[in-house]
């Protein structure tokens, strides 16, 4: 069976900025006017001082494996051939969580250092993360 082209987002008003961000190889998070914390995905406001509004910034893309799941089982058939692979949340090093597919069959731990890839699917792009 061959590959499958993934399956592109729905980009909406408030998920804009990401996607972009990420055609142009960039992460790009909010980051909180009144206490300078981090966050993604978009919120209206902060959830750490419920300050209203974010600025858009960009950050590295780079931190550690928080959580992860391997998945076994494709929901569809074509794409039968994709699996097992691996999603993560990764804690980034800026202080916000984001997850992404993790890159290559190696054990997978808690907290090992990660950095991000961009991987350009026709018209838009995917964030996954190798091991560092």
């Amino acid at each position: 069976m061959s590959a499958v082209e993934p399956v592109g987002p729905e980009v909406d008003l408030d998920s804009r900025f990401y996607w972009d961000g990420l055609a142009n190889h960039q992460l790009l998070v909010q980051r909180c006017p009144a206490c300078g914390e981090h966050r993604f995905p978009p919120l209206p406001a902060c959830p750490t001082c419920g300050a209203p509004g974010g600025t858009v910034v960009a950050v590295a893309a780079r931190g550690r494996v928080y959580s992860w799941i391997v998945v076994h089982r494709a929901l569809v058939d074509r794409f039968a051939d994709q699996v097992p692979y691996t999603v993560a949340v990764v804690e980034l090093d800026a202080g916000c969580r984001v997850v992404g597919r993790l890159e290559g069959d190696g054990a997978v731990a808690a907290a090992q250092p990660v950095e991000g890839i961009y991987l350009d699917h026709g018209d838009w792009t995917e964030l996954r993360f190798r091991a560092t």
